[in-house]
């Protein structure tokens, strides 16, 4: 009987196949068996079921080789390789590997690192895969989204992120309570001082010379002029 078009690795039908030693596609089938056991049955994948892997490297000279390996060898039917920094926001091959992804499929990465640098920017990239119905999974922490212990460890992952924000903001509300309470006030310290605002109105009172004029002699910006003086001339000359 000639193989399912399904099946990924066929062997040459044999009465009696050796079991030792192994030929490459049973040792690859056996590879697959153990760290697929969701996906990979007897020789073929679970319909509507697929690994896409995600390698990152940093810069253009680095080798992503011993990712690609662990994930071809994870299963991975498809691997999209980015060439970025992982604090980057924009990266291209993974928004192009979460749009080629389907429901109940899963994002396969050699190290979480691969995916994100923080744990904020981690526990958003998974949200967005749950969202879509899309499993994640790490060969090197084996971890899948996919699985009841993986989602347990993500909760808590997304515990101490919250946790970690919750500390910065206290934190930042003490740091500004105490600088109030020694009479320091909060943002931009102002552009013009009080002589120079009495230099600026005694200007502007004076027809012959521009605003802008004026801003240059004062080393500011006309904006930061009105600011001080709304309406300009015109506001500051209006009778009361």
């Amino acid at each position: 009987m000639a193989p399912s078009k399904n099946d990924r690795f066929s062997e040459p039908a044999s009465e009696e196949a050796p079991d030792f030693p192994p030929t490459p596609q049973r040792f690859r089938k056996l590879i697959l068996e153990t760290n697929n056991p969701k996906t990979y049955h007897g020789g073929r994948f679970q319909e509507g079921i697929m690994l896409v892997g995600y390698a990152r490297v940093s810069t253009l000279d680095q080798d992503p080789a011993l990712q690609l390996d662990a994930l071809k060898l994870g299963g991975c039917e498809r691997v999209f390789v980015e060439k970025a920094s992982g604090a980057q926001r924009d990266r291209p091959e993974l928004k192009a590997a979460t749009d080629f992804l389907r429901e109940g499929d899963s994002l396969v990465v050699w190290k979480l690192d691969r995916l994100a640098r923080s744990l904020h920017q981690l526990i958003e990239t998974v949200e967005l895969l749950n969202a879509k119905g899309i499993g994640l999974r790490s060969l090197t922490e084996a971890i899948d989204t996919m699985t009841a212990g993986g989602k347990l460890v993500f909760h808590i992952f997304g515990a101490m992120a919250e946790f970690e924000r919750s500390i910065i903001r206290e934190r930042t509300c003490a740091g500004l309570e105490a600088a109030r309470a020694r009479g320091r006030r909060g943002g931009r310290p102002k552009s013009l001082k009080p002589d120079d605002q009495a230099v600026a109105a005694a200007l502007l009172r004076d027809p012959t010379i521009s605003l802008r004029d004026i801003a240059r002699r004062l080393g500011c910006s006309l904006s930061t002029l009105y600011v001080h003086f709304p309406g300009g001339r015109s506001g500051l000359l209006a009778p009361e």
